[in-house]
């Protein structure tokens, strides 16, 4: 068994890792991980497991979850391991051995390397603990402030680790594996001057003088760029060594080891460095004398003058010819041939005759910031025979500047040159000819402005020629179409196509293999860093909070992010804060964020006009949407269409990046795409919302009437109500339960938006109609929701709505424990529903009403006012009702000490409804007739009766009255079993809060 917090918070056994479950459960294995062997207090897990104020059953949902994790434990035999979860009064303790924690071994073995004296010994150590990482700490965790600080601080060790282990290669004279070892991490933290210094030293001490020139002055344009300082001494220091020529302390030591199969011979001198590349031999790129290459004529291209024509190879360079370069020589270079004498200073060679690799790049991206991850995918995607590298994603995302950025980065691995061409496909000014762009390529290759055919075809053909046996990137930026791309792609198998889109390009996926790199917006932590490489980081520090808001509201999308910066570079007296209230107002938002004629409300306008006119349609009514997310039928409402015709509109949209489908038949919109297609049509949002709601509430009434067959319905609807095109068919009780619970908050931000906009008819409708979630899940805090729906009855005038509305949220409070709240709220539900002549509603008013009364104390006026809901619903002859009256009743002749009068209430009940209907409510009339048999003394029928009600609310999924069952089994039984259903109950409850 062991325990990871250096990667995934995981825990890995002999059949696997155990099954942990969702990110909160990780989070809090994590803190009990960080403090093995230490009791964890509530409050500290409270804090990890929530960045904000915690919801209001934090403790419990703790509790389930360390419910489960010690059953998970248990069964993956950790007592054998000597693995323990306990309970230590408000606390909770992991005991466990400390080797079997890979956080302790890392330490352990950092710890027993710097004891070594032997760097070989050193170096082994560090190797080892360096190899416990699997990714980012605590990483698949919710991370709470507790444990971004822990992570920060693994991280942080790891760091010094690297650092660690280079210096211990240095001391071996290994310099260029120190270089390899650093060179990683300093891509990765390039701000980080101590890995940056390091760096530059162990490439000066491998003979490579001119990248560690080039790394330092990288570095220091970047912390002027970025931070707007100067380099600190470390890096100063570095710099200094290099220009003096200092061989340094371990400078002696450099040799054959040095090459990086670390198989070589040693070196009898040190390395002298007077210019090239630093490799210190005799020839190529190095510092020999190399005689000037001689243009050739190509027989590929056809060039046959001599001044545009692909250079002969020179005596040495970078191959594996016998004088000298970084290959295999014999005589110099890094190779593993045997070295005759100490190098001597030799003269910079002339650049007269060597190769100049054609380069159309634009320059890279200012203040490029994160992207690590679609950095390393674009370089997975490059591997392999010819890729095609397909970066996707929405207007302003940065899909160029990603890939440029990857194209900068790896010169070396396209000595034959990169090419480069904006296809325009999202431009006013039009797509280039395509002939245009070949020819641009042929040119850049060394084909004679003559010999450049006329046509397409031919061109592309020449151009696939002429690629076939080079390493070549060519970047594509801005396709529209695959058949644009199509012509220019290169022909060679070592040559690399990166392409990037608005549009998902299905058909270069289907025809070429292209591999799509989706591009997603920048989380909040690099949006903020985006913000520093323009304003400066003093700027950004001093308000970090408005910094993080304005990431927040630029949506991560880095154009807006470049807008916003650019507004307040050119204000210096303008506060981060104060942009930031500009920008909270959705109305002047986009206005905002465009500046001369750069912008996200262009950037969208240029893909909209794309379009086609169903697709902008559907997205000028999204933009009145006001849930978060919507499905082809939510789609369909807004736009006045069917669900078919809006899935054609939502694929088209999503092609454009417009909207994202998050997950099979459920797509969102992007912030700042919302609001541009709000503005898109505003004369429309009335009906649009109207649509909406409507749709909302005849789907709601769709799947109460599934998860409650059998009662009436809980209102009329309102009068000028439009019933939707098509409406959702839930198949089963499940699935209804499962849309209500999942689109609960896009329900309350209808009803809200319902409310604003002065539809109160259909706002208390909305509402109430989740009242099947509300009792299946009464604890969930639906209080705040239902006051709403009171709010808009009472602005109505609506006796019957406000009725309605009472009844279910005064059964609300008191279930929340708030009695005396609900008792003020019921007692005028019944008048209410009188005046508005709801006989059924007063009968409902009335059961809710008993219901507090007993939890008062008050139970012969309970009793009372519950037969008179019986009476009432017998005479409107409504079993729902009467079924519901009977089932309080019947718990409350309980509750005084009639297990008689109890008992045959809840059969009367349960002879009102067909079996199959209104399942919690036979789970809890079974519940009753099972604690009323105990009460008379008939323990083995009340057992059966309860273990039935649990088995039956368990198949149903309803977990809080499965507890509820079973709770009343275990004061009578100490049955394994049952113990056992009811944690598991417990744990579901707590997994699905």
């Amino acid at each position: 068994m062991e325990f990871r917090l250096l990667g995934t918070v995981s825990v890995d056994t002999f059949t696997g890792p155990l099954p942990l479950g969702p990110a909160k459960r990780r989070s809090l294995l994590a803190a009990l991980l960080l403090s093995a062997n230490t009791p964890v207090s509530i409050a500290r897990l409270t804090d990890s497991l929530w960045d904000d104020t915690p919801p209001l059953h934090a403790r419990s949902v703790i509790q389930g979850h360390v419910s489960r994790l010690r059953a998970l434990l248990v069964g993956a035999d950790a007592e054998a391991y000597g693995v323990e979860l306990v309970t230590l009064g408000d606390a909770y303790v992991l005991r466990l051995p400390e080797t079997l924690l890979d956080a302790q071994r890392f330490e352990e073995l950092l710890t027993l390397a710097r004891g070594q004296r032997n760097p070989v010994d050193a170096v082994l150590m560090l190797k080892e603990a360096l190899s416990l990482w699997q990714g980012p700490a605590l990483s698949g965790a919710f991370t709470g402030r507790p444990l971004q600080a822990a992570a920060h601080s693994l991280e942080e060790s790891r760091l010094a680790t690297v650092e660690q282990l280079a210096h211990a290669y240095a001391a071996l004279g290994e310099h260029n594996r120190a270089a390899s070892v650093l060179r990683a991490e300093a891509v990765a933290h390039p701000m980080r001057e101590s890995l940056a210094a390091a760096l530059m030293t162990a490439l000066y001490r491998a003979g490579r003088q001119s990248e560690a020139l080039d790394w330092f002055h990288r570095t220091r344009r970047l912390l002027a760029d970025e931070l707007g300082i100067d380099p600190g001494h470390e890096l100063a220091d570095a710099y200094a060594l290099i220009l003096r020529g200092d061989p340094g302390p371990d400078a002696g030591r450099e040799g054959g080891r040095n090459a990086p199969d670390g198989q070589g011979a040693t070196a009898r001198g040190p390395v002298r460095t007077g210019g090239g590349d630093g490799n210190g031999g005799r020839g190529g790129s190095g510092n020999g004398t190399v005689p000037p290459a001689r243009p050739v004529a190509d027989p590929r291209t056809g060039t046959d003058d001599g001044s545009a024509a692909r250079p002969a190879a020179p005596t040495g360079g970078t191959g594996n010819g016998t004088t000298g370069g970084t290959g295999n020589g014999t005589t110099g270079g890094t190779g593993g041939g045997t070295t005759g004498a100490p190098p001597r200073p030799l003269p910079v060679p002339s650049l007269a005759g060597e190769p100049h690799p054609t380069d159309l790049l634009p320059r890279a991206p200012r203040g490029f910031q994160g992207r690590t991850a679609e950095l390393a995918a674009l370089t997975r995607a490059a591997a392999g025979e010819a890729p095609v590298c397909l970066v996707t994603g929405p207007a302003g995302v940065g899909k160029t500047a990603l890939a440029l950025q990857w194209a900068h980065r790896t010169p070396a691995a396209f000595p034959d040159g990169r090419l480069f061409a904006d296809l325009r496909g999202f431009s006013d000014t039009g797509e280039p000819a395509l002939i245009e762009v070949l020819r641009e390529f042929l040119l850049a290759l060394g084909v004679a402005p003559r010999r450049v055919p006329e046509s397409v075809a031919a061109a592309a053909a020449l151009f696939r020629s002429l690629t076939d046996r080079r390493r070549l990137l060519v970047v594509l930026d801005n396709a529209r179409h695959s058949a644009t791309v199509r012509p220019l792609l290169p022909g060679g198998t070592d040559c690399v196509t990166l392409v990037t889109s608005r549009h998902r390009l299905e058909g270069l996926i289907a025809s070429d293999a292209a591999r799509p790199v989706p591009l997603d917006v920048l989380e909040p932590p690099d949006g903020t860093a985006l913000l520093a490489g323009v304003l400066g980081e003093d700027r950004v520090l001093a308000e970090p909070v408005a910094a993080r808001r304005l990431a927040e509201l630029c949506g991560g999308l880095p154009l807006a992010l470049r807008v916003t910066a650019a507004r307040l570079a050119g204000r210096p007296t303008w506060t981060l804060a104060g942009l930031a209230d500009e920008l909270a107002d959705e109305r002047s938002r986009l206005t905002y964020l465009d500046v001369d004629d750069t912008g996200v409300s262009a950037a969208l306008r240029l893909t909209v006009q794309q379009l086609p006119q169903d697709a902008v349609h559907q997205l000028a009514r999204l933009g009145h949407h006001p849930g978060s997310h919507f499905d082809p039928y939510t789609a369909a409402a807004l736009a006045g269409t069917d669900p078919v015709v809006a899935t054609a509109a939502l694929e088209q949209l999503a092609a454009a990046h417009l909207v994202t489908e998050t997950a099979p038949g459920r797509w969102v919109l992007h912030d700042l795409v919302r609001l541009y297609a709000h503005g898109m049509d505003p004369g429309s949002g009335s009906e649009a919302l109207i649509g909406v709601l409507d749709h909302y509430i005849a789907t709601a009434l769709a799947a109460a009437d599934t998860a409650e067959p059998g009662g009436e319905p809980c209102f009329v609807l309102p009068e000028d109500y439009h019933r939707p095109v098509a409406v959702r068919d839930f198949v089963d009780r499940a699935t209804a339960m499962h849309w209500l619970a999942a689109e609960r908050d896009d329900l309350a931000l209808a009803a809200d938006a319902a409310r604003t906009a002065g539809f109160h008819d259909r706002a208390w409708r909305i509402i109430l109609l989740q009242w099947p979630r509300v009792v299946w899940r009464v604890r969930d805090n639906w209080a705040p929701l239902l006051e709403l729906a009171l709010d808009s009855a009472r602005a109505l005038g609506d006796a019957y709505a406000e009725s309605r509305v009472i009844n279910l949220l005064g059964w609300v409070l008191a279930e929340e424990g708030r009695a005396a709240e609900a008792v003020a709220l019921l007692e005028r539900s019944p008048g209410l529903a009188r005046q508005a002549g709801d006989r059924l509603g007063e009968a409902t008013a009335l059961i809710n009403l008993a219901v507090v009364q007993t939890e008062q104390g008050e139970l012969d006026t309970a009793l009372e006012g519950c037969g008179r809901a019986v009476a009432l619903a017998r005479e409107a002859q409504d079993a729902h009702t009467e079924m519901l009256a009977l089932q309080h009743l019947a718990r409350m002749q309980l509750a005084a000490h009639r297990p008689h009068e109890a008992l045959e209430s809840a059969r009367t009940a349960l002879d009102l409804g067909p079996e199959h209907e209104e399942i919690a409510r036979r789970v809890l009339l079974l519940t009753t007739s099972g604690e009323a048999r105990l009460a008379l003394g008939e323990e083995n029928d009340g057992i059966r009766l309860l273990d039935r009600a649990a088995g039956e609310a368990e198949s149903a999924g309803y977990d809080e009255g499965a507890v509820q069952a079973l709770q009343a089994l275990l004061r009578v039984t100490a049955e394994p079993e049952y113990r056992k259903r009811y944690e598991e109950a417990v744990r579901r409850l707590t997994d699905d809060g």
